[in-house]
C-alpha cells in the first residue's frame, strides 16, 4: 500500500481532488457523524460554482442543527444551539436540498434518511436509494464512486501518527476493498478531526489506508450532539416489557432516542431494584409474568448492534453490559458449554487440547494463538523441543500431566484478553456521550469494537464469513427494532408510507430480523406506539392492512406496544389478529375485530377479553406515575443538555405546536388562557422574543404560552 500524501488546507485537498479525478466526481461519505463537513462543504462551493463540473453524493443519515419551524421556536433555539451544537458546522448542500435550490449539476443520494425531514422534498424523495444496510458497500460502487471521504481521529504525530476511522468503520472498510479488488479507480480522503474519539481494534487504521490526510485545523469541529428526549410514559411501558424477555448472558441491539433509553433504564431497574420492577411489570402485565425473565444479570450482556449509542454506554457503566466475548469460533463455544471461563487454568490448555483447537508439541500458530488470548503468557517462546520463558525452559509437551503442571505454574496468563464486550457499526449521542469514549481508560476502551457492518448486520459475509464465530457470540440474542405500523397479520411498515414518501430507511431493520430467524435462540422484539397523532387526527399504529410493507408477515415474530407483549412466532393468523388487538389502544379495538371479522380472519363469535379493554393512555400515566415520583422512571433517565427553565418552555411549545393542528383543541386553549389571564416569567418571554409585544397576534400567542407553562 502506498504512502498517504499529507496536505495541511482543505482548500489544497480539494484542489487535489478536482485534479486527480477528471470528469463528475461520485464522493461517497459515510452516514451520521462520520462526515468530513468542512472538505465537504468546500468541494461542494467550489462544484456548485463551476457548471462544467458535476458532483454526486452518496451518503445517509445527513445531519443538521435544529432550526425552528416558527419564530417562537427560532428564538428559543438560538441559544440552545449555540450551546449544544458549538461549532459545529452545518453541510452546505443539506441546506440546498431542503431549500430544493440544489444546483442542477449536483444531486445528492442517500440510503437513509433523518426521520420524516424530507417528506414531500421531491429531490430527496427522487434520489432515495433503498437498500439494506449491507448492500450499501455494493451499492455505493454500483454508484459510480470515485472518492470517499472520511472524518478520521488521530494519536501521535510524524512517525507514530495513528489514525481511527471513529464512528464510522462501518462501510469505508468494505468499499475500499470491494473497488481497490475490481479495479476501479478510488481515491481516499482521511479529513483529521481532534474531537473524534479515538476508537482501537477494528476502527483503527494506518495513515497509508488513505491517498490524502488532511490535518487543517479548520478540519476539527464539535460532533454532532443531539440532546437526550425525554422519555414518555408509552416508552417507559415498551421499555419494561422489552426489557423482561432479555435472557441474562445474552446479546443485546437497541436503537438510539427515548426508546432506546427507555429500555436501558428499564434494564437498570431490573438489575438493581428487582422488587420495585417486578411490582411495576406485574400492573403491566394482564396475563401475568409467565414466560417474562425477572432476574439480576449475573452473567452480563454482550452489546452489538450497528448503532451503538448512549444507552448503551450508560449499561456498561452499570455493569450490564459485561460479558465478553473473543473472536476465536472454539474459544467461544467452550466458553458458552461452560467447558472454561475466564480464569485461565490447565483445564483451560486441555479443553483446547480436547477439542483439537490446538496441539501437542505446540507450534508456532498454536502459541501465537495462546499467548493472543491470554491463556499464556506474553513472552513465552518455542525453542527446539521445548517451551522457554525468562530462562524457564520445559517440555514442549501438553499431554504428560506432570509437564502440563510444571507449564501451569510458570507459564500461564491469568484470565483471556482482548475479549469484546461492545461491538458496534457507527456512534451517535449527546455530548457526554463523545467526551466520556475520549476520556475513557484503554483497558476499558479496549472492550469496544466498532467495525464493519457486513460483520455486525449478518452471519454470513463476503468477509470470510465467520458464520460459526458469530453464531457462538450471540447466544440469546434480543434485536429490538421500532417500526411504524403493523399490520393485524405480522406485516410492519417501518420505513416509508403508503404513498411511497419515504420516512426514513430500512437500513439494517431486515438484517437482524433475518438474525433473528436463523439463530436458534435468538428473538426480534419490533416494538412501535399504539397510536400516532397528527393533522389528521389520533390514529392506531395497528390496522388491518397498508400499502407498504417493510418486513413481510411470514417473518413476524414478537410486537411490543405500550400496552404488551404479542408473540406471534408460530401462531395461526387468526391468533396473530387476537394477540395484535389484544395489545392495540382500546380505542380502535372494536373497528380492528369488525375487520377482521369482515375478512374471514376472525371467527364470527369472537369477544375481546374484558383484560385487555384498559388499553389507554392515562390509565397506562396513572400506573407509571408513582414509580416516576419514586425516582426510578425519570424524565431523563441519563440527563439532558436543557436547563429546568428550558424544559418548562418546550413543554409549553409542545402543547401550543400540537393545539395548532387541532382546531378544537386550540380553541379550548385559547379561551382558557384568556379566561385565566396568566403571564410568563419575563426571562421566558425575553427568551422568546415576546417580552414586547407589537401586534394582536404576539399579545395572542404570549398569552397562549403562558397558560400552557
Amino acid at each position: 500500500m502506498a504512502q498517504a500524501l499529507f496536505i495541511d488546507s482543505i482548500e489544497a485537498a480539494v484542489d487535489h481532488v478536482l485534479d486527480t479525478v477528471q470528469g463528475d466526481i461520485v464522493l461517497g461519505i459515510p452516514l451520521a457523524v462520520g462526515k468530513p463537513n468542512p472538505f465537504v462543504n468546500v468541494l461542494y462551493r467550489r462544484i456548485k460554482a463551476n457548471p462544467a463540473r458535476r458532483l454526486r453524493i452518496v451518503t445517509a443519515l445527513s445531519l443538521e442543527k435544529p432550526v425552528g419551524k416558527s419564530e417562537l421556536e427560532q428564538h428559543f433555539l438560538g441559544p440552545l444551539v449555540e450551546r449544544v451544537f458549538e461549532d459545529y458546522p452545518d453541510l452546505a448542500y443539506v441546506k440546498d436540498l431542503r431549500a430544493g435550490t440544489l444546483p442542477p449539476n449536483i444531486e445528492v443520494r442517500e440510503f437513509f434518511m433523518k426521520t420524516g425531514d424530507y417528506l414531500g422534498n421531491p429531490a430527496a424523495q427522487q434520489n432515495y436509494i433503498s437498500t439494506n444496510y449491507t448492500f450499501v458497500a455494493r451499492d455505493m460502487a454500483v454508484q459510480g464512486m470515485n472518492v470517499i471521504a472520511q472524518a478520521v481521529a488521530s494519536r501521535g504525530e510524524g512517525a507514530s501518527l495513528r489514525l481511527s476511522l471513529s464512528s464510522n468503520p462501518d462501510v469505508v472498510l468494505e468499499v475500499v476493498e470491494k473497488l481497490r479488488a475490481a479495479g476501479q479507480p478510488l481515491l481516499t480522503v482521511g479529513v483529521i478531526n481532534q474531537k473524534m474519539p479515538f476508537m482501537p481494534n477494528g476502527a483503527e487504521v494506518p495513515p497509508s489506508f488513505f491517498d490524502l490526510v488532511v490535518t487543517d485545523p479548520a478540519g476539527t469541529h464539535a460532533v454532532f450532539a443531539p440532546p437526550n428526549n425525554k422519555v414518555s410514559a408509552a416508552d417507559y411501558a415498551i421499555g419494561l416489557h422489552a426489557s423482561s424477555l432479555v435472557a441474562d448472558g445474552g446479546t443485546l441491539q437497541i436503537g438510539i432516542g427515548s426508546l432506546g433509553d427507555a429500555i436501558a433504564q428499564a434494564l437498570i431497574v431490573r438489575d438493581r431494584h428487582g422488587d420495585e420492577y417486578r411490582r411495576i411489570l406485574d400492573s403491566l402485565c394482564p396475563d401475568g409474568l409467565a414466560g417474562r425473565e425477572l432476574g439480576r444479570f449475573d452473567q452480563g450482556l454482550y452489546g452489538c448492534s450497528e448503532m451503538f449509542v448512549n444507552g448503551f454506554l450508560k449499561l456498561i457503566e452499570a455493569g450490564i453490559i459485561r460479558r465478553e466475548v473473543f473472536g476465536d469460533a472454539a474459544l467461544q463455544q467452550l466458553l458458552n458449554d461452560g467447558e472454561i471461563d475466564e480464569v485461565v487454568t490447565t483445564g483451560t490448555l486441555r479443553a483446547l487440547l480436547r477439542h483439537a483447537r490446538i496441539r501437542s508439541p505446540l507450534d508456532k500458530k498454536d502459541l501465537a494463538f495462546l499467548t493472543h488470548w491470554g491463556v499464556l503468557r506474553e513472552g513465552v517462546a518455542i525453542d527446539g523441543d521445548s517451551l522457554v520463558l525468562d530462562g524457564t525452559k520445559l517440555r514442549n509437551d501438553l499431554i504428560a500431566e506432570d509437564n502440563l503442571e510444571r507449564i501451569g505454574a510458570t507459564m500461564l496468563g491469568s484470565r483471556l484478553t482482548h475479549g469484546i464486550f461492545m461491538t458496534g457499526g457507527f456512534f451517535l449521542g449527546p455530548r457526554d456521550f463523545y467526551e466520556r469514549l475520549r476520556t475513557m481508560p484503554p483497558q476499558e476502551l479496549a472492550k469496544i469494537d466498532m467495525t464493519r457492518i457486513d460483520f455486525i448486520n449478518q452471519l454470513y459475509s463476503e468477509n470470510g464469513g465467520q458464520g460459526d464465530l458469530k453464531r457462538a457470540q450471540r447466544r440469546k440474542a434480543r434485536f429490538m427494532n421500532t417500526t411504524m405500523i403493523v399490520t393485524l397479520l405480522g406485516a410492519a411498515a417501518s420505513d416509508a408510507l403508503e404513498s411511497g414518501q419515504v420516512v426514513s430507511g430500512v437500513g439494517g431493520q431486515y438484517n437482524f430480523v433475518a438474525m433473528a430467524h436463523a439463530l436458534p435462540d435468538a428473538r426480534l422484539l419490533m416494538m412501535l406506539r399504539a397510536t400516532h397523532d397528527n393533522k389528521d387526527g389520533l390514529r392506531s399504529s395497528i390496522v388491518w392492512n397498508y400499502g407498504h410493507v417493510t418486513i413481510p408477515r411470514h417473518l413476524r415474530d414478537i410486537v411490543i406496544t405500550e400496552y404488551g407483549v404479542a408473540d406471534l412466532r408460530g401462531q395461526s393468523d387468526s391468533e396473530v389478529v387476537k394477540r395484535l388487538i389484544a395489545v392495540a389502544d382500546s380505542r380502535f379495538q372494536d373497528e380492528l375485530v369488525k375487520q377482521a371479522k369482515e375478512h374471514g380472519k376472525l371467527e364470527a363469535g369472537y369477544e375481546l377479553p374484558e383484560r385487555y379493554r384498559q388499553n389507554l393512555p392515562q390509565v397506562l400515566e396513572d400506573r407509571l406515575h408513582p414509580w416516576a415520583q419514586a425516582g426510578l422512571l425519570p424524565d431523563f433517565p441519563f440527563g439532558t443538555d436543557l436547563t429546568d427553565d428550558e424544559l418548562h418552555i418546550v413543554r409549553a411549545l409542545k402543547k401550543l405546536k400540537h393545539a395548532t393542528q387541532h382546531p378544537g383543541e386550540l380553541l379550548t386553549m385559547a379561551i382558557k388562557s384568556l379566561w385565566e389571564g396568566r403571564e410568563a416569567p419575563l426571562p421566558y418571554l425575553e427568551r422568546l422574543g415576546l417580552a414586547e409585544t407589537h401586534s394582536f397576534k404576539d399579545a395572542f400567542v404570549r398569552r397562549l404560552f403562558a397558560g400552557n407553562l
